[in-house]
């Protein structure tokens, strides 16, 4: 069935050319136009495959809310400087996350603990609930961060009606980062018509979650507060550039969170930032923190705060802020940049962490940027007779000025190629060599922490924080494979992990990672189907025995693993 949104359409005669709009405005513009755009018919076909209705129950239920949404957000930003911060970056999220959300749903039987012939009775409900409250997730920031006004300088509000005249915005200094959620019910009823909450408020317990989750308490919010989360955080880390499956798999109190708290601490509390002496420099672009001084710092915090499983060594601390997105990589792909500092007379060269500001402030105000200069400086050496000194003598180009741009120059969806593939349905993903290395992000929550773990092996062997072949190692190589040593692997994971132990009371955290690696079906069985294979260790005095998994695909961990253990003999 060919839907409006799948058809491609060159020269859209429903979108004006920016010559038709005043100089430094935008043009309202029609739903349809705004949802023309090829990455949002990508998005609305997902939400249709989702939904699984009919097209007059999609266009009723799912296509009505999502036209006026897109009409009342038009080109509007998501934020001043954080994710989806350009001019239509609203309505770009609210379809993102209605697609994630759902895809999300379909791992849950809702509501939970009701009979079967209930569950199924609600199921269309409870997906159009997940998926308003997906859309609607961010909306009232229209109302309250964002400045808009017409032409003739009278000033815009949601409540007025949809925007009718030429409009330009402007972000408010000082805005409540909060407050956003709670103004959600300004707009909510002008997008859900009064039919589909009547159905929606025919079943209590749906209902009621759905009512916390618009006022922003996600705390009372249930199931659809947790789903709406999980797709928030898995829109904005694409956005960003972070990394989504990290995102949504990393718990609430995960090493990545408390890195990224302590940080945020740290900066705004303690560090003193753009003068001598100083622990950092913010410019417009970037955050530079002194390398040494931010993770002898950050470690210290952290361990203050009883943090577990923080590395001993800047190297490795290092290594954990890039693999978690939290600083920018060097082109040669490191963790640490040189860079020096010039001010007017003062100049020193520094070895720094880059971090976007956005990750500190997001969208709160921040410091005055610095006067002067932070100039990196490339690692090869500098030319024969050219000192230091000499090089920052030289003119500097004088930087660009940025101009306004339109709601898609420039701006590049090429991340939403990566949000598309992990949406995929279970047919359409890959079963190639790479298929192991993750499967698809959005794996259905019973297997989330088997993933996570997988993940976390993966990078412990790549990054050597996992020795492979070692006599007392917990990964070996052994016919063209991985073998895991079990309960060992698992264990170490546990003690790194210490959270999970807090969750699970009842048993070793270690059993329960065990039996969620298991479920991923990423190892080989032996031919009487049992899981746990046998390897004979040769040792210069005597001989023992290993037990442990093989792994299926040895890509999972690694495209070249190292040659087989010669210690080691695989019992067949």
């Amino acid at each position: 069935m060919k839907r409006w949104w799948f058809k491609h359409q060159k020269g859209n005669a429903a979108e004006p050319t920016p010559a038709l709009a005043p100089e430094g405005f935008l043009l309202p513009l029609p739903a349809e136009s705004l949802l023309c755009a090829d990455h949002r018919r990508k998005l609305l076909e997902r939400i249709w495959q989702y939904t699984a209705l009919s097209e007059p129950q999609f266009d009723q239920l799912y296509l009505e809310p999502i036209r006026r949404y897109a009409s009342y957000v038009q080109q509007l930003p998501a934020s001043e400087s954080h994710h989806h911060a350009y001019p239509g970056g609203m309505l770009d999220h609210g379809l993102e996350l209605m697609a994630c959300s759902l895809k999300l749903r379909q791992s849950y039987l809702l509501p939970s603990g009701a009979a079967p012939e209930d569950q199924a009775a609600q199921a269309d409900a409870w997906s159009a609930a997940i998926a308003y409250g997906a859309l609607l997730h961010d909306v009232g920031k229209i109302a309250v961060d964002l400045q808009v006004e017409y032409q003739n300088g009278e000033v815009w509000h949601p409540w007025h009606g949809l925007l009718n005249q030429p409009y330009r915005f402007r972000y408010g200094a000082g805005s409540d980062y909060e407050l956003h959620g709670a103004a959600a019910g300004l707009l909510y009823t002008q997008i859900l018509m009064p039919r589909q909450l009547d159905w929606l408020s025919s079943y209590p317990i749906l209902w009621s979650q759905l009512l916390f989750l618009l006022a922003n308490h996600y705390e009372h919010a249930g199931t659809l507060g947790e789903l709406v989360l999980q797709a928030d955080r898995v829109s904005t880390a694409q956005n960003i550039g972070a990394n989504p499956t990290k995102a949504l798999q990393a718990p609430k109190h995960s090493l990545q969170h408390h890195l990224l708290m302590g940080l945020r601490h740290l900066v705004k509390n303690e560090f003193k930032l753009n003068q001598p002496g100083a622990a950092g420099w913010l410019t417009e672009d970037y955050l530079w923190l002194v390398s040494k001084v931010a993770t002898d710092k950050l470690r210290a915090y952290l361990l203050a705060q009883a943090v577990d499983g923080i590395p001993t060594s800047n190297i490795a601390l290092f290594d954990e802020l890039q693999s978690h997105g939290l600083v920018d990589a060097t082109p040669e792909g490191k963790a640490v940049w040189n860079a020096n500092v010039i001010d007017d007379d003062w100049q020193h060269r520094f070895t720094f962490l880059r971090l976007q500001p956005s990750l500190i402030w997001a969208d709160a105000p921040r410091p005055d940027c610095f006067k002067g200069t932070v100039e990196p400086m490339m690692e090869h050496p500098l030319p024969a007779g050219e000192t230091c000194e000499s090089a920052l003598d030289r003119p500097k180009p004088t930087p660009e000025k940025k101009q306004p741009v339109s709601e898609h120059q420039n701006q590049n969806f090429d991340y939403l190629d990566d949000l598309m593939d992990m949406l995929q349905e279970p047919s359409e993903l890959e079963t190639g060599p790479n298929a192991g290395n993750l499967q698809s992000t959005l794996e259905p929550p019973k297997d989330a922490e088997g993933l996570a773990f997988l993940e976390w092996l993966r990078e412990g062997v790549l990054k050597h924080r996992l020795v492979v072949n070692d006599s007392k190692a917990k990964v070996h190589t052994v016919d063209g494979t991985f073998f895991l040593v079990t309960p060992g692997i698992f264990q170490r994971y546990a003690a790194e992990h210490p959270e999970l132990a807090e969750a699970d009371l009842q048993s070793d955290a270690w059993r329960r990672i065990q039996r969620h690696f298991e479920k991923l079906d990423a190892h080989l069985r032996k031919p009487n189907r049992q899981n746990i294979w046998t390897c004979k260790v040769r040792g210069p005095r005597k001989t023992s025995l290993l037990n442990g998994y093989l792994l299926r695909e040895k890509a999972a961990i690694s495209r070249e693993p190292p040659a087989d253990n010669p210690f080691l003999t695989l019992i067949k």
